[in-house]
């Protein structure tokens, strides 16, 4: 189930065609098409994720819908290097639904500043609360205060916030 609207929430980064993009933690891939439809046939969509399984979904989904700008990247985030994508190659990166689920904030903050040019947009986006048993457990929310604080003392810019649907929060950073 998807609680936000990725097509809606994505207009806010400003892809153009041939930017080159990652969608941190792509899980079912609902970012990564969105992301790659926006981004024309030149435009390029690095889906990386832990998780193969999640993987092969977003690859037959791609192939379902025609789409051949999605590249699906093994990869773990939370290790130096664990995207495998290079060092400031990407206009963009999306990270939603995925602070509540690290352990290690700093690697994957440090890995995102390694892979974003300079000036490069990041969109995080993530629940805003425990909401009963929907979303992660109250204590793995990362609030919005909590996720603005981590970036910005690593040095990312706050550009905008803005509600990602009715259950989250999201902010759009640019790279230092």
């Amino acid at each position: 189930m998807n609680f936000s609207d990725p097509k809606t929430n994505i207009l806010q980064l400003g892809l153009r065609e041939n930017m080159r993009i990652a969608d941190i933690g792509a899980g079912t891939g609902h970012y990564t098409l969105a992301a790659a439809a926006a981004l024309g046939h030149d435009g390029k969509v690095y889906a990386v994720d832990i998780h193969e399984d999640m993987l092969k979904h977003i690859r037959d989904a791609a192939q379902q819908k025609g789409i051949r700008n999605i590249e699906t990247v093994w990869g773990n985030v939370e290790k130096p290097g664990g995207t495998r994508l290079r060092d400031h190659a990407l206009d963009a990166v999306i990270l939603s639904n995925v602070l509540f689920q690290i352990e290690h904030t700093q690697n994957v903050i440090t890995e995102i500043k390694r892979i974003l040019k300079q000036g490069g947009k990041l969109l995080v986006i993530d629940w805003a609360g425990a909401y009963g048993g929907m979303g992660p457990k109250p204590d793995h929310v990362v609030s919005e205060h909590a996720a603005e604080e981590l970036f910005i003392t690593a040095g990312f810019h706050k550009q905008k916030d803005f509600r990602a649907g009715p259950h989250h929060y999201a902010i759009v950073f640019t790279a230092p």
